[in-house]
């Protein structure tokens, strides 16, 4: 099987647009999340929670033409890829447009505002408020359709619209769509906007935190005080090469994809299960060819509800035992939904890369039904390390499981 490395790299955040930044405001003890005051008037809504991207502007950085077809997300995405492509040495290059580069991409929507003009139409009987792009806007592979668009790119796309996994699933198909030889090169990653919505969907399950004139102190994965999760957008690319294609080329080298799994509960629709969340854990390393001892760190999905963070960590460690340093970035950008595969996957390599990992935000005291773990709190830990694994688990009962190696 052939080898996938990951050439290039690039995400926007609610904390940050680059690596450097999102660092710094970290070591400062900052995260992204705010009070989103235009979300007060809506009836029966809980939260007024939200980790916005701030300080982005896209609106005069490509033509009319080319964007006509793009919300907010498929934005973000084409603006992510584009930088991602620059940092691989790749942008404006043939290979984009070979045929043997493809798009593994994802979210778990497309853009919400387009769907007011079909509701209309079903309820106004009005087409006023529908276009040509309505859809294009709103589908849920709006991120890989549009990248494809835009970069002219030929080769394999593979659309992942699954909930929290989204970011996560593209980049293992993307992985295999390399290592079983199907393309050379692949663009992979998440995204996702902003929108009450997506807050609507947790705060009818009583999963969303309800601090809401105390920003700065949620969410905390992994606390016994935790109250819930906050939802947040952002993008994150990476693009993953099969490694001889890379060194041939002189392109710079970041990390290495070493090992996927995803499998299914297939027992709840919003409910994890620990003992296929292990297997999913298991078969992650048995992919990689290594041990449960040879992982240095574990990112954590982490999202601050009740049951999904214990459930999570009971299977972490019945994996890796209590020794494996663990945390979670949700605490810092809230919940990115389709875009935190990638994201996560993105500052993990960059603090492997860099010997240093952030702790969980506002993890003071560790629930005592999570399992035993080494939990990362309070400071970061600098950490000299050979693999990285980074986990996401989604609506439907679908596990991922990522690892990654330096190089």
């Amino acid at each position: 099987m052939r080898r996938v490395v990951v050439t290039g790299m690039a995400g926007i955040t609610s904390l940050g647009h680059s690596w450097k930044e999102i660092e710094q405001n970290m070591r400062s003890g900052k995260t992204g999340v705010r009070h989103m005051a235009e979300w007060s008037d809506i009836e029966n809504m809980n939260t007024q929670l939200g980790a916005p991207i701030l300080g982005l502007d896209l609106e005069n950085r490509w033509s009319r033409k080319a964007t006509r077809g793009m919300g907010p997300v498929a934005l973000y995405a084409t603006y992510t890829t584009e930088k991602a492509l620059e940092a691989a040495n790749l942008l404006g290059d043939p290979l984009v447009q070979s045929g043997r580069l493809g798009i593994a991409y994802g979210s778990s929507f497309g853009s919400t505002a387009p769907i007011e003009g079909f509701c209309d139409l079903l309820f106004h009987r009005s087409l006023k408020k529908v276009t040509a792009t309505s859809y294009i806007r709103m589908m849920s592979h709006t991120t890989a359709v549009n990248i494809g668009l835009f970069f002219g790119i030929k080769g394999r796309i593979i659309p992942t619209s699954t909930a929290c996994t989204s970011g996560s699933l593209a980049i293992g198909y993307g992985m295999e769509a390399i290592r079983y030889g199907m393309q050379d090169i692949m663009v992979v990653g998440g995204a996702e906007e902003l929108c009450p919505s997506m807050a609507a969907v947790f705060d009818t399950l009583y999963a969303t935190s309800i601090r809401n004139t105390t920003p700065d102190a949620t969410p905390s994965p992994y606390d016994v005080s935790r109250d819930g999760l906050v939802i947040g957008e952002g993008a994150t690319t990476l693009i993953l090469e099969e490694y001889n294609h890379a060194v041939a080329r002189g392109a710079p080298i970041l990390a290495e994809v070493a090992g996927f799994a995803t499998n299914l509960d297939g027992n709840h629709v919003t409910q994890p299960s620990a003992p296929t969340i292990e297997v999913a854990l298991q078969m992650a390393l048995d992919d990689a060819k290594i041990s449960s001892s040879d992982i240095g760190f574990i990112n954590g999905h982490g999202t601050a509800t009740e049951y999904g963070d214990i459930i999570e960590t009971l299977a972490t460690n019945a994996v890796f035992g209590e020794k494996t340093p663990i945390h979670s970035l949700k605490s810092y950008f809230g919940h990115t939904l389709g875009a935190c595969g990638a994201m996560e996957a993105w500052l993990g390599i960059e603090m492997m890369r860099q010997g240093w990992f952030a702790p969980t935000a506002n993890l003071k005291q560790v629930d005592s039904r999570c399992a035993p773990l080494d939990y990362v709190m309070g400071e970061g830990r600098p950490l000299e390390i050979d693999y990285l694994m980074s986990n996401n688990f989604a609506f439907g009962g679908i596990n991922t499981s990522l690892i990654f190696k330096r190089l």
